[in-house]
């Protein structure tokens, strides 16, 4: 239960602040000694902050529904690049995306995205005005970030800022652009899950530990979230290259 909440609250934090979930958990995974491959935890785990976006962004998707359409087709576009990419990988080389060594040296990266996300002069742009080939290229940071250690929040905002929006807009579309990418993930997940279960190997968690799992990556999420917005209006999204930088040279050292 206790290597579960770690898990949860990194999971709650860095889906959302620019500092990369996927790298932490197979960094802290590999620091515990047992790096977590259970497909229902990280269906759980995934589920409870896909909760914490619809939650805050709520009144956005109604608008997607009722009013703004085309920026379904936005998103459909730009779920495109991440989607074969990540289908490619997880058949072709699934070790990649648990290797430590990989999660560090790609924090390094993310460190340098955001430092230059910082000198970005700022524009006008609105998500809604998206043009297709600006989706699909934003697609393509987000299809970049599934490598671990590699911020999709961070990537994905930056490529938002490239095509000219301003922060907040970047943000939602980040995010809104989230939503297929961590349903088409726990689909995923949830057909390994159901392989496993037909082979009769039973979950490694009880049901109160995903529950509480799926709880605390909710409430987390939620905050991290909303701290990722607010940090975005006053141009600060830069400042965790303090935090990613140090840690990927701290990954390197220990793994080398």
């Amino acid at each position: 239960m206790f290597d579960l909440l770690i898990l949860a609250v990194v999971q709650g934090i860095a889906e959302f602040l620019p500092i990369s979930s996927s790298g932490h958990l197979v960094i802290i995974g590999s620091m515990l000694g047992e790096l977590s491959e259970s497909p229902t935890l990280e269906i759980i785990l995934h589920a409870g902050t896909l909760g914490s976006i619809l939650l805050v962004f709520w009144r956005k998707i109604l608008r997607l529904l009722t009013e703004d359409r085309r920026v379904i087709g936005l998103l459909v576009v730009g779920t495109i690049p991440a989607a074969t990419v990540g289908v490619a990988i997880k058949l072709m080389i699934p070790g990649l995306l648990r290797s430590p060594m990989l999660a560090g040296a790609m924090l390094l990266v993310t460190g340098v995205m955001l430092i230059c996300l910082g000198r970005l002069r700022e524009r006008e742009g609105t998500y809604q005005g998206v043009s297709w080939w600006g989706a699909f290229w934003v697609g393509c940071f987000q299809a970049f970030a599934i490598l671990p250690g590699v911020s999709r929040s961070g990537s994905t905002i930056l490529g938002g800022r490239l095509m000219g929006l301003k922060p907040e807009d970047s943000v939602t579309f980040s995010f809104l652009l989230a939503i297929p990418a961590i349903l088409g993930a726990t689909v995923l997940t949830l057909r390994d899950w159901w392989e496993a279960y037909q082979l009769g190997l039973s979950s490694s968690h009880s049901a109160l530990e995903l529950l509480v799992g799926a709880t605390v990556s909710f409430l987390v999420g939620i905050i991290a979230l909303k701290w990722l917005i607010g940090w975005s209006r006053e141009d600060r999204l830069h400042w965790f290259a303090a935090w990613c930088i140090p840690a990927g040279i701290a990954t390197l050292l220990l793994c080398s």
